[in-house]
C-alpha cells in the first residue's frame, strides 16, 4: 500500500528524466504529477462505466496537499454518486463557448494569472503569498472551474458569508480585498466589463489591536487552559509558549517536530510570509508536546481529536477561557502572541531576535537590510524562548520575577 503524501516529500521532489505520477495513500485515487522539470499538479484518476478518466485538479503549492485531499475527496464523492467530473467540466467548457476561451476564462486561471502577472510584480513577496494562500484556501474550493464572467455580487456575498460562518470574519474581509483588486485587475484587461465586488462592503469592522495581556491574565489563562479537554489546553499553552500564529500551531504536524533536537520547523507552505520558520523548544514548549496523546492517523497531525483533521473550534475554546477573566477587557487568541512578543522586549530581549522568533520580514529586516542580514539568530531565538517560557511557567508556580512594564 502506498505511503501518505507529505508537505515535506513533496518538497523534496525533483524532476528526472521522466514523468511521475505519486499515488497518495491517504485518498485513494489522488496523484502527485510530477514532470522532468520539476513543476507538480494534482490529479485524480477513477473509473466511469468501465472507462478509466483522470481529473485534473491543478497546480502544487497553488493548491497545497490539504486542499488536494479534499478536492479528490468531493470529486470522488461525485463519482460515486454515477457523476463524472471530467466530463463535466468539459461539458462545462463546452456551455461556455469555444473550449480554448472558456478554459481560458476560468476563475483558477486568471487567479494563477492575477498572481503572475500583478501581484508579484506590484506586491511585496510576503504580501502576494498571503493573496495567493486566501485564494486556495477560500475562493478555489467554491469557484475553481467558473467562467469570471459568470461570477455576480451575489456570488460574492455568498461566498464571504460562508467564511464569515466558518468563525472568520477578518479572513473574509482579507479575501473581499484580494478578490476586488484581481476582478478589477481583469476589468483593466477587457475580461471583464464590471466588477462584481463593486458596492460589496466588508463583512466584519476592524479595528486595530494593541492589546497585551497582563501577567496575571496569562497565569488565569493558563491555569485555564489545565481544565480544557485535549488537546485544547495544549494549543492555548503552545501559543503562549511559541509566539506563533495560531493556524500554525493548530495545523502542527508530528513530522515538523524535532523533540531530541527541540526545534519546531513550519515549512514554507504553511508560514504567512511563504519562508520555512524554526521554532526553538523551550523546556516547558518540550514538556507539553510530550504529554500529548497521540492519535493514530496518517497525516500525523499534533494537535488533533480525529487523526485526520486539525484542531478547530476556537469561539468554544476562548468562551471557556473568559470564563477565567470574567472582569477583563476583551480579548482574542492572537493578542497571545503581541503578549509574548512585548514580554521578551520586557525581559531585555532585542527587538531584532523578537522579530526573528515571529519570523517577521519587515521591520528591522525589511528592504536592503533583508537581502544582505543572513545570520538566522538560532542561539539568540533559543535564549528569548527559553527565558519566556521561564517567565510564563513561573508565573503559574508564582515564581516569577516581576518584569518592569
Amino acid at each position: 500500500m502506498p505511503k501518505a503524501l507529505t508537505v515535506r516529500g513533496i518538497e523534496a521532489l525533483k524532476g528526472g528524466p521522466n514523468r511521475v505520477e505519486i499515488p497518495d495513500g491517504l485518498i485513494s485515487g489522488l496523484y502527485l504529477v510530477c514532470q522532468p522539470s520539476g513543476a507538480k499538479s494534482w490529479a485524480v484518476r477513477y473509473r466511469a462505466g468501465s472507462r478509466p478518466r483522470k481529473y485534473t485538479l491543478g497546480r502544487y503549492p497553488g493548491i497545497d496537499l490539504a486542499n488536494a485531499r479534499e478536492l479528490a475527496r468531493q470529486a470522488l464523492v461525485a463519482v460515486a454518486s454515477g457523476r463524472d467530473p471530467a466530463a463535466e467540466r468539459s461539458e462545462a467548457q463546452r456551455a461556455g463557448g469555444e473550449g480554448l476561451r472558456a478554459d481560458r476564462d476560468r476563475f483558477d486561471r486568471a487567479a494563477a494569472l492575477f498572481i503572475e502577472r500583478y501581484a508579484k510584480a506590484n506586491t511585496k513577496e510576503e504580501t502576494w503569498r498571503e493573496s495567493e494562500r486566501l485564494l486556495a484556501k477560500n475562493v478555489l474550493p467554491h469557484w475553481r472551474a467558473r467562467r469570471v464572467q459568470d461570477i455576480a455580487k451575489r456570488d460574492v456575498i455568498e461566498l464571504l458569508d460562508t467564511i464569515v460562518d466558518r468563525g472568520a470574519p477578518v479572513g473574509a474581509n482579507r479575501t473581499l480585498a484580494v478578490i476586488r483588486r484581481m476582478f478589477g485587475w481583469l476589468v483593466e484587461r477587457s475580461v471583464l466589463v464590471s466588477n462584481p465586488c463593486t458596492g460589496v462592503k466588508a463583512p466584519t469592522a476592524e479595528k486595530s489591536r494593541d492589546r497585551v495581556l497582563s501577567d496575571d491574565e496569562l497565569r488565569a489563562i493558563w491555569l485555564a487552559s489545565d481544565r480544557l479537554s485535549e488537546p485544547f489546553g495544549a494549543l492555548v499553552k503552545l501559543l503562549m509558549l511559541t509566539a506563533q500564529r495560531r493556524d500554525e500551531v493548530g495545523q502542527m504536524t508530528w513530522r515538523e517536530v524535532d523533540l531530541d533536537a527541540r526545534i519546531w520547523t513550519i515549512p514554507k507552505e504553511r508560514s504567512k510570509n511563504g519562508i520555512a520558520h524554526d521554532v526553538p523548544l523551550s523546556d516547558p514548549a518540550v514538556a507539553v508536546l510530550a504529554g500529548i496523546r497521540r492519535i493514530a492517523g496518517s497525516r500525523q497531525l499534533v494537535l488533533t481529536t480525529t487523526g485526520e483533521t486539525p484542531v478547530s473550534g476556537f469561539s468554544k475554546i476562548k468562551t471557556r477561557l473568559d470564563a477565567a477573566l470574567p472582569d477583563a477587557p476583551p480579548w482574542v487568541l492572537h493578542d497571545l502572541r503581541r503578549t509574548a512578543a512585548s514580554g521578551m522586549a520586557r525581559l531585555g530581549i532585542n527587538l531584532p531576535v523578537i522579530e526573528k522568533v515571529l519570523n517577521h520580514t519587515s521591520g528591522s529586516f525589511g528592504g536592503i537590510v533583508g537581502v544582505y542580514q543572513r545570520h538566522s539568530f538560532a542561539d539568540e531565538k533559543r535564549a528569548a524562548l527559553e527565558a519566556w517560557g521561564a517567565h510564563v511557567t513561573g508565573l503559574a508556580s508564582n515564581t516569577s520575577k516581576e518584569i518592569p512594564e
